[in-house]
């Protein structure tokens, strides 16, 4: 009896399976294909109108009854705040309030029947006055998902392919033969009944048991098939793009330099030790760094060291003094005492005596015990210190370094000592930029190049001795191009410079261009741009990160 249920079952197995092989398509091998994949749906966006001036741009968005109106301005993007925007709809004039900068809403009924419906914007911004015409395209409602489930089943069992056909015939006969020698009739009709149905079940695809609905309608950046980006109005906000409006121009030419921020020499000093000795701090102590100080301040002391020899010349020449003092003193006591016998000459000769002796000892004492003063040479603030107390230091030892942070000069180096003489630029490694003005040229070379000159004309700001930075230097022939900030081009994925246009209110196109250096913060394009184009200036890099 067992054995009997093992052959039918697996008769009827192998039925099944023959039955799907058949109708299964045939797998992809080596030299085959087989098609390439869809597409990635574009995800829906809500209805939406937008017209544009020379002055303004304006996208309309319906959502929920509600018609919000984004309004910038078209040559930079910018949004307009403060406006007043009278729209003229279908059911009559009605006046938008502002919901955030450059964002308006109304209530919109007239959009609840589908259709087109035409819109008149007024806008009053400041003293500018302009009417915009767009039009509001509202399709009609999707059907329901009871609607559209079972005909979409339908329609995928009575529209099978012709293999898939062939494979539900073959298991048939191969589940008939198999029943037929297993079983009975009955229960081999029943089995291949089952069969067949578990058969063209498996070809319907998955996607007819879902419901065909279609996304709920929301704004989202995506990237067209085109290479075009679609960014709505309000991620152009988050990301803060900004646009310009190309000109064409001539500039002169320009070359890159590298460049190293050094001290104004008429603002910078050195405080070194004339004699050797040992360092002792100020009343207060020594300054720390970054302390401003006034020229004359006393910044250390150096005590010279006495050897024993020396100091024992020095008493020496102590115990003369004192000596000379007294004798010179009692002399000038007795000739002072009888003024009529002796002349005003002598007495005053022997007082200029007394006070030079009396001078070089008070001399002879400072030396043992004052030491030397160091004092700032200019004021400034403190940029380098090496001051440790008890420190011995060697003669022309360099203890601080003062430096006028409001003063600084930029020494470059190129091959043309005219470079920067019309002009210059540098650019520090965060991307700000610096204005120069010349200064001089050397005539020797250094590292096979001619050391230029230029004082920083704009804000130091946070300019630091030492920093590197690249300087645009004015040279050559006149170039004529466009002029765009450096942030409006980024690399394409082939490494080719790109700028995006800014061609409708939500599409920007990528554009190859190619640049030349201008200056520390503009670039000169000679191709791939055409003057009148708007192209996006900042948040370029964000767009081109958007799939």
């Amino acid at each position: 009896m067992g054995r009997h249920f093992l052959r039918k079952a697996v008769f009827g197995l192998c039925g099944l399976l023959a039955g799907a092989a058949l109708s299964g398509p045939a797998a992809a091998h080596e030299g085959h294909d087989h098609g390439a994949p869809p597409p990635p749906p574009l995800t829906t966006l809500a209805p939406r109108a937008e017209a544009a001036s020379a002055d303004f741009e304006l996208v309309a968005v319906l959502r929920d009854g509600t018609l919000t109106i984004h309004l910038d301005r078209f040559a930079d993007n910018a949004p307009v705040e403060g406006a007043a925007i009278e729209v003229d709809t279908p059911e009559g004039s009605q006046a938008a309030k502002p919901s955030g900068p450059g964002t308006y809403v109304l209530p919109a009924p007239f959009a609840a029947s589908p259709g087109a419906h035409d819109l008149a914007f007024t806008i009053t911004a400041g003293d500018t006055v302009d009417v915009l015409a767009a039009t509001l395209t509202v399709p009609a409602a999707a059907p329901t998902s009871s609607e559209t489930q079972a005909p979409a089943v339908l329609a995928q069992l009575g529209g099978l392919r012709a293999d898939l056909l062939a494979g539900i015939l073959a298991g048939l006969l191969i589940g008939f033969l198999a029943g037929a020698l297993a079983m009975s009739r009955r229960r081999a009709g029943a089995l291949l009944m089952l069969g067949s149905l578990g058969i063209a079940l498996t070809g319907v695809p998955q996607g007819a048991w879902a419901a065909d609905t279609q996304p709920p309608a929301r704004d989202a950046a995506q990237r067209l098939p085109d290479g075009s980006v679609i960014v709505p109005k309000p991620t152009q906000r988050i990301l803060g793009v900004r646009t310009l409006v190309t000109a064409a121009g001539t500039f002169a030419g320009t070359v890159e330099l590298p460049g190293r921020v050094v001290p104004d020499a008429n603002a910078s000093g050195l405080v070194q030790t004339a004699v050797g000795g040992r360092l002792a701090p100020p009343e207060g102590g020594f300054k720390p760094l970054g302390t401003k100080v006034a020229a004359g301040e006393i910044l250390a002391y150096v005590h010279p060291p006495i050897g024993a020899s020396d100091l024992k010349d020095l008493e020496q020449q102590g115990y003369e003094l004192d000596q000379q003092i007294a004798i010179v003193k009692r002399r000038y006591e007795r000739l002072s005492a009888i003024p009529n016998a002796v002349t005003r000459r002598e007495v005053e000769e022997a007082e200029i005596e007394l006070k030079g002796l009396q001078t070089r000892r008070a001399r002879l004492e400072r030396v043992q015990r004052e030491p030397e003063a160091l004092r700032a040479p200019v004021s400034g603030v403190i940029a380098a210190a090496d001051a440790v107390a008890g420190q011995m230091a060697d003669p022309n030892t360099v203890v601080f370094r003062i430096v006028d942070p409001g003063r600084l000069w930029v020494e470059a180096l190129g091959f043309s000592p005219d470079a920067g003489r019309s002009g210059a630029t540098g650019r520090l490694s965060d991307g700000r930029s610096v204005a120069l003005a010349f200064v001089g040229a050397g005539i020797s070379d250094r590292a096979q190049a001619l050391p230029l000159l230029f004082s920083v004309a704009s804000d130091t700001g946070e300019l630091r001795p030492g920093q590197f930075l690249t300087v645009f230097a004015e040279a050559g022939a006149p170039r004529i191009g466009i002029a765009i900030p450096r942030s409006a081009v980024v690399r394409g994925a082939n490494g080719q410079p790109i700028v995006y246009e800014h061609v409708s209110a939500e599409r920007f196109m990528p554009r190859e261009v190619k640049t030349e250096p201008l200056d520390a913060s503009r670039v000169l394009v000679v191709a791939g741009l055409s003057p009148g184009q708007r192209v996006v200036t900042d948040g370029a890099e964000l767009l081109d990160q958007i799939r």
